[in-house]
């Protein structure tokens, strides 16, 4: 059997992340596209659009709930190639869909590759890494920064090349077919010490622990709640034309990797909890001027800061957690990323929900509320750690 091969393993890992991001970041592109496509002349509803978002992230739910016990019986690499095929297949048909049920479904697939993906690349990392997992959890994450930045830029180009979104589709599929193909040949480390695996039953009697998946849930829906509605919130209410709304999505998610790279560089300098904190109390203020402020462009670099504020919030509660309970295992991650996660399927559809009954400014600064409950919490965690 091969060894480990520790640097080769962690770089496809950050590939991992980006095929990830493909799956969760392709739907924002196209949602004012799939509105006109799927919706006839009168379009989608809000609603029905952010649905889509809720459907995407409820298979990557699915998908980490599924394959967390999974991982810690089989170990982590048949789950890795379970995720990237799922995310080829969700690509492929997604770009085949001819309805709006067909669609979802396409949608649903990309969730679960993406919720595979999602559950076991941290154990994975932390394992790698277990004396900086700060550091290496903001690391990997970045990467899904990265993979969004390109999963926009080749949605963007695509009609300058000549292709459809549905074409976009298969110029990505190239990234998760590469993966699947590489990772095969990979040795895995084990995801846990000598001395056994925490029991998830336990984790889960620990007032700290049920904290901490609460903190992830806000952390996650301060994210994804902007990452999701941020182009249509640019051309629909913003009055931006369609190439901004992609452009702003890239910057929005480029924020995210500088702010993820700027902790995981100050590793052990920064205090986690504290710096959690303040990213809380700069998405609340940013959300703000993203939703209220009168000029259009102030309003669109708010949006865009916003990724930077909160970037740290999910990779730094993984971390934090591991670094409390270091034989978790897959199931803790699983856990952990399925909290995260159900943020991104509540906080689009609420945004959407509160468009309809009013209009889309007042449902991005509902998202203000996650971070808002999220900052006390931190620093009751600190105070208990």
């Amino acid at each position: 059997m091969p060894a480990v091969r520790p640097l080769l393993l962690l770089w496809l890992c950050y590939g991992a992340m980006m095929s990830l991001a493909i799956a969760i970041n392709l739907l924002p592109v196209f949602l004012t596209t799939l509105d006109s496509e799927f919706g006839g002349a009168a379009g989608l509803t809000q609603e029905q659009l952010g649905r889509l978002g809720g459907i995407a992230f409820a298979g990557l739910v699915v998908g980490i709930i599924v394959t967390g016990p999974l991982a810690d019986r089989w170990g982590a690499k048949p789950i890795v190639l379970i995720g990237d095929l799922m995310i080829a297949a969700g690509l492929a048909g997604t770009a085949l869909a001819p309805s709006y049920v067909t669609l979802a479904w396409g949608v649903f697939a990309l969730g679960l590759g993406a919720g595979a993906l999602d559950m076991v690349l941290s154990p994975v990392v932390a394992a790698l890494a277990p004396d900086r997992r700060t550091a290496a959890m903001n690391w990997l994450h970045s990467f899904y920064g990265v993979g969004a930045v390109v999963t926009i830029a080749v949605a963007t180009a695509a009609p300058w090349l000549g292709l459809s979104w549905r074409g976009a589709c298969w110029a990505l599929m190239p990234l998760p077919i590469g993966l699947l193909i590489a990772f095969a040949a990979m040795r895995f480390p084990a995801l846990v010490g000598d001395g056994g695996r925490t029991p998830l039953a336990g984790l889960m009697r620990q007032r700290w622990f049920l904290g901490a998946l609460i903190a992830i849930l806000l952390g996650g829906a301060t994210e994804l709640g902007m990452a999701q509605w941020l182009p249509a919130y640019a051309e629909t209410t913003l009055a931006y034309p369609r190439w901004v709304g992609g452009t702003a999505l890239a910057a929005f998610s480029l924020a995210t990797v500088i702010g993820r790279v700027i902790v995981a560089a100050a590793g052990p300098r920064l205090d986690p909890y504290r710096t959690m904190a303040w990213s809380c109390a700069a998405s609340i203020a940013l959300f703000m001027v993203a939703a209220y402020a009168p000029v259009p462009g102030i309003a669109l670099a708010g949006c865009v800061a916003a990724g930077l504020a909160g970037s740290c919030l999910w990779p730094t509660m993984l971390a934090v957690t591991a670094d409390r309970h270091p034989d978790g295992g897959a199931s803790m991650f699983g856990v952990l990323a399925a909290f995260g996660n159900a943020g991104g399927i509540v906080m689009p559809w609420l945004v959407g929900w509160v468009a309809d009954l009013s209009d889309l400014r007042h449902g991005l600064a509902l998202s203000a509320v996650a971070p808002a409950l999220m900052l006390p919490l931190v620093l009751a965690l600190r105070r208990r750690r």
